[in-house]
């Protein structure tokens, strides 16, 4: 059941309200007048009344749809984690007021974790298209100007090597299984725990890879095809319970519901243990590095190899991000990749992108040299682009050099520049840097509501500004 959006406050909490609003953030009272906006209500108890068929007026009280909003929003300003924003607003009054909690009591971490979830990427994507159309309206986002680049978001994930994905899998495997036998009859699952076997081979092999010669070479073999065979029994065996459960001859004499959650793990997990058995097998035996469909995580399995050329990060592990960036620093559109592309396919996109929210193409355009191509240029000129400041790459003809050097394009080169300092923002302040959140759709949430809550403080800030501003005029005029 959908929590109430009007609520009554406790009589004894009355003074303490009325204290409470003499506490002044003048950021957190600017954007609590964005989130005023009933669109964005809707589309938030929309998301929550829809995960089951009868959520709006059945079963428990959730957290209603403001409170919801709200903290989530809290969580990315401040970039806490779950226990921090639960921990925030029982000692904070101010955070209280704004997340409209007031007197009532906090819910625990995990209850605000279960209904973040519910508020997916689409939903998301909802969001941030409404906070959009608020600073459309406002003033603060006007699209006159485009600057768009990519980034690495990385995946919440260990580095990844071949013993220590085997040893997740058979970590992982044998812990799924053993729940099962635990709702069987005693000794009807009968399971071999390798867990200190794998540990010792993972040992082993970071030790010999530090070696070289032949001899190192087959020792690794030999620890590593001792790790694969360990991790293939493992995976027999977790096949042999689905069978079973699926056969109906294992003999279950507790929770059936909890065994049937097992069994969709391991039907979950069983094909990505086996992947990475096969690539493991390809790279050690076979010498083949350009495995298809390599896995970096079995548990965050969208995961790419990202290389951008960092001399501190040749690799990253994660996700390919574009940020497109307008006025005051409003990111007007996101998009998580769901490969590697080229930036030079992201331009075009891009483009077309900001003329559908803003109804015109920008006046100006900017990107990086890697954005560069004479089609992009040409394509974003036809699409009504005014003018297009992409550098070219390699050596400058006479006539290419004489247009890079104009005043205009070095201005918009110089303002192209600050997307830099708006990625580092995103990810150093909102906490876009690593994603938490489980899952490809917890990747995009995680992106969508760093980008959320970055545009919701432009838009606090130019409020504040315009209204100092106008206090000004006024002071004047007086």
């Amino acid at each position: 059941m959908l929590g109430r959006l009007h609520r009554d406050t406790s009589l004894f909490y009355y003074a303490l309200h009325r204290e409470a609003g003499l506490i002044k953030d003048d950021m957190l009272d600017e954007i609590d007048a964005v989130l005023d906006d009933p669109e964005l209500l809707e589309l938030v108890s929309e998301a929550l009344g829809s995960e089951r068929p009868k959520s709006r007026k059945t079963g428990r009280q959730r957290i209603a749809a403001d409170r919801v909003l709200r903290s989530l929003v809290l969580k990315h300003v401040k970039s806490l984690s779950f226990r921090e924003l639960e921990r925030e607003l029982r000692a904070n009054i101010a955070y209280r007021r704004f997340t409209h909690f007031d007197d009532d009591k906090i819910p625990r971490y995990s209850t605000f974790s279960r209904s973040f979830v519910a508020l997916g990427p689409e939903v998301t994507a909802r969001i941030h298209g409404r906070i959009v159309a608020i600073a459309i309206q406002d003033g603060t986002a006007r699209g006159r100007v485009l600057r768009t680049d990519t980034t690495a978001v990385e995946s919440n994930i260990h580095y990844p090597t071949d013993s220590s994905l085997l040893s997740d899998g058979i970590r992982v495997l044998t812990r799924i299984v053993k729940r099962v036998a635990t709702e069987c009859e005693q000794g009807a699952v009968q399971l071999v725990d390798h867990a200190r076997a794998a540990k010792l081979r993972v040992i082993g092999i970071h030790r010999t890879a530090k070696a070289k010669g032949e001899a190192a070479q087959g020792r690794l073999q030999q620890l590593y095809g001792k790790l694969t065979s360990m991790t293939g029994a493992v995976v027999n065996k977790a096949k042999m319970v689905v069978q079973g459960i699926d056969l109906g001859v294992l003999p279950v004499v507790g929770d059936v519901e909890q065994v049937l959650c097992a069994q969709a793990e391991l039907e979950h997990f069983i094909p990505l243990v086996e992947q990475v058995i096969a690539q493991t097998k390809a790279r050690v035996f076979g010498g083949d590095t350009h495995f298809p469909g390599k896995i970096l995580s079995i548990f965050e399995e969208h995961t790419q190899v990202i290389r951008k050329g960092k001399a501190a990060k040749p690799n990253e592990f994660g996700r390919v991000v574009r940020i497109d960036e307008v006025e005051n620093g409003i990111v007007s559109h996101y998009d998580v990749a769901p490969d590697v592309p080229a930036d030079q396919r992201q331009w075009m996109p891009a483009v077309l992108q900001h003329k559908n929210i803003f109804g015109k193409a920008p006046k100006v355009a900017t990107g990086d040299r890697g954005f560069h191509s004479a089609r992009n240029e040409r394509e974003a000129r036809e699409a009504g682009v005014g003018k297009v400041a992409l550098p070219a790459r390699g050596r400058l003809s006479e006539l290419r050099a004489r247009v890079q050097k104009q005043r205009w394009f070095k201005d918009a080169q110089r303002w192209r520049a600050g997307i830099e300092s708006r990625i580092a923002t995103l990810k150093h302040r909102f906490g876009m840097e690593r994603a938490s959140y489980k899952g490809d759709k917890g990747f995009q949430r995680h992106v969508g509501w760093s980008v959320i809550a970055n545009n919701l403080v432009n838009i606090a800030r130019a409020r504040e500004i315009r209204r100092r501003m106008q206090d000004a005029d006024e002071r004047e005029a007086a």
